[in-house]
């Protein structure tokens, strides 16, 4: 069931009516980048297999929910190299959206390679991006020099690492420790929990943010809380799912963003409702995972 179904029928079946036009108000949670102390909007989009495709539904769908975004309170959107068509999506979506200058923009190389930062460069119609990572480290003596060094040459404002892979935190670990990246993007949610024990203490202590992709355990929060109503204790703090899987996340102060990707603006709008409203104490925290395990 995709989240598009499942949210269909829970809103028809378990939730009151409106629950997802519910406006908690207030400010929006703003989380500093520990390297510079800029401030980025705590929620954002990830590209991962829904903009993939340079068709014209694709790109409108892109334009839409780059709008939704920004017009949320929302700036951060990440890519690939490797995502299909998806730079070149956004390329031409930003733009149509009120702007490249309005999106911090994350992409992601599979190397230290100068033509695929070209490439990339070039589907995203932009001189340089905000956060430049490499992606699915495997090496632990990997060397981020030539990311320091177009940095330093202005192509972009910050580096990261990334792995959404339990059997490269290792690999992770080594790099995060030896070349302090800016960032470090790894697979967290609230049924997958390693990287709240092995590298959020680390990133923590190497001053580097924290993205967090694959905030929905890849489907499996959705298909697990289907047919079921948001708990009544819940309620102070999420009015969705959607919100209650990401305000788990972000109430790690040690997270600086979740990237939750789809193509879909109502998706984008009930997401970006995680960056407003107070977030769960740690009790509270601690009452989620266990209502998940009993899942």
């Amino acid at each position: 069931m995709t989240r598009r179904s499942f949210s269909a029928l829970a809103a028809a079946v378990a939730w009151p009516p409106g629950v997802f036009a519910q406006d908690r108000g207030g400010a929006l949670i703003l989380r500093a980048i520990p390297a510079t102390g800029e401030r980025l909007p705590a929620v954002g989009l990830g590209t991962a297999s829904v903009f993939d495709s340079d068709d014209a539904r694709t790109r409108e769908a892109a334009a839409q929910v780059v709008r939704t975004l920004l017009e949320g309170g929302g700036r951060l959107i990440d890519t690939a190299s490797v995502y299909g068509d998806a730079e070149r999506v956004l390329g031409q979506a930003m733009p149509a959206a009120g702007g490249r200058d309005r999106v911090f923009v994350a992409t992601k190389l599979e190397a230290p390679d100068a033509a695929e930062l070209e490439r990339s460069l070039t589907r995203l119609g932009t001189r340089r991006v905000d956060l430049l990572q490499l992606h699915n480290v495997r090496d632990p003596q990997q060397s981020l020099a030539r990311f320091k060094a177009w940095k330093a040459e202005g192509l972009c404002r910050y580096t990261g690492i990334t792995s959404t892979s339990h059997r490269d935190y290792t690999a992770i670990e080594a790099v995060l420790a030896r070349e302090k990246p800016d960032f470090v993007q790894i697979g967290y949610s609230l049924d997958d929990r390693e990287a709240e024990a092995r590298i959020l203490p680390l990133a923590a202590d190497m001053r580097a943010g924290v993205l967090t992709a694959l905030p929905f355990g890849r489907g499996r929060l959705f298909r697990a809380v289907r047919g079921k109503p948001l708990p009544e204790w819940a309620t102070g703090f999420a009015d969705s799912w959607a919100q209650f899987f990401l305000k788990y996340l972000l109430g790690d102060e040690r997270v600086t963003a979740v990237i939750p990707g789809t193509s879909d603006p109502g998706h984008m709008a009930d997401n970006l409702g995680a960056m407003r409203g107070r977030l769960p104490d740690a009790a509270e925290r601690g009452r989620m995972v266990a209502f998940v395990q009993t899942l």
